[in-house]
């Protein structure tokens, strides 16, 4: 079985097109197609369903896919471990990173001190929703991720290590009910017709948040989809509803809003991160008079995790773990 064929078979299997499939792969329709053929001519079975409209998987494609997918990144961590050798002076790093700013470890200042010791690695990035992501460590195609879950949330089979945990707050207009009150409430007495600004489906944030209601025993209500938490913040100001946030999303460490965050009017005013984000009055400006609230329940919190895979980590993997718990003995 040829590598390259099953890099051309996924490629399809991704695309469901031979035309587009073979454009990603810089290879002619019809020498992509007989590289097909022949694949199914090693495994003995037909491995795409294929009409004059549309391309399927057959159930042999679909079980040839995850395991295709798995030797090509072992053949990538194959290489990359020869590179180690050398001293990583080449090789690449395939990052997931969470959507959210929601961690005292500055993760562009990670990669900038990884740049600086391994300049020879390069970086793929990845911003998805965390299940996501963790399913593609899982599978193979990321190295390591940054996401939004909590331990029990990782998938077996990961490794993982809490980066960070970050409190939630509840995000409410000027005119609420609880705005007027203290800086404490309980998610159960919001009231039943309330509305709730999500964020995106599958995210870590999107699942603490619901966890959260969850433990308070209540339905999150009416809600709608947004995918930035800005939008949420600002939407939740104008009286659409209300919205639970990660606090760093609004403030920095010291309860201020800080360069970046949704609450900031100077951008020059930065905000420190520190490791006690709990403390202290929830100060700052937010858009149209809205109010920040701490959550009563001390388990709402956003948690950070770094997912990778042990068993198949290699060495610019492992070398970026390294860099990433230094930083976050710093923070």
């Amino acid at each position: 079985m040829d590598l390259r064929h099953l890099k051309y078979f996924l490629a399809v299997a991704e695309t469901r097109n031979f035309t587009q499939a073979a454009a990603s792969c810089y290879v002619a329709q019809s020498a992509l197609s007989q590289q097909i053929a022949r694949l199914e001519k090693d495994v003995g079975a037909r491995l795409f369903s294929r009409t004059s409209r549309s391309v399927r998987l057959t159930a042999a494609g679909e079980l040839l896919e995850p395991l295709a997918r798995r030797i090509l990144a072992d053949v990538d961590n194959a290489q990359a471990a020869l590179d180690a050798l050398s001293g990583l002076r080449r090789g690449r790093l395939r990052l997931g990173l969470l959507q959210t700013r929601a961690s005292s470890v500055d993760l562009v200042e990670v990669m900038a001190d990884y740049h600086a010791r391994y300049p020879g690695i390069d970086f793929h990035v990845t911003n998805a929703p965390s299940a996501e992501m963790a399913a593609a460590v899982l599978a193979g195609d990321l190295d390591i991720a940054v996401v939004g879950l909590g331990p029990r949330q990782v998938p077996e089979g990961l490794d993982h290590f809490v980066l960070d945990g970050d409190p939630l707050v509840l995000v409410v207009p000027a005119d609420h009910a609880f705005a007027d009150g203290g800086d404490v409430v309980d998610l159960a007495d919001l009231p039943e017709s309330h509305q709730l600004i999500q964020f995106t489906q599958g995210s870590g944030l999107r699942r603490q948040v619901e966890a959260a209601f969850a433990r308070a025993g209540v339905e999150p209500g009416r809600h709608f989809q947004v995918g930035q938490i800005q939008d949420m913040v600002r939407l939740a100001a104008r009286g659409i509803g209300v919205t639970v946030v990660p606090r760093s999303s609004l403030f920095g460490g010291d309860g201020v809003p800080g360069e970046g965050e949704v609450g900031s009017q100077d951008p020059d005013q930065g905000g420190s991160q520190g490791s006690d984000r709990a403390a202290g009055p929830l100060a700052g400006p937010l858009p149209y008079g809205a109010r920040a609230l701490r959550i009563a329940d001390e388990a709402a919190v956003h948690t950070i995790c770094v997912v990778h895979d042990s068993k198949r980590l290699a060495p610019a993997g492992a070398a970026f773990l390294e860099v990433v718990e230094r930083h976050a003995v710093r923070s």
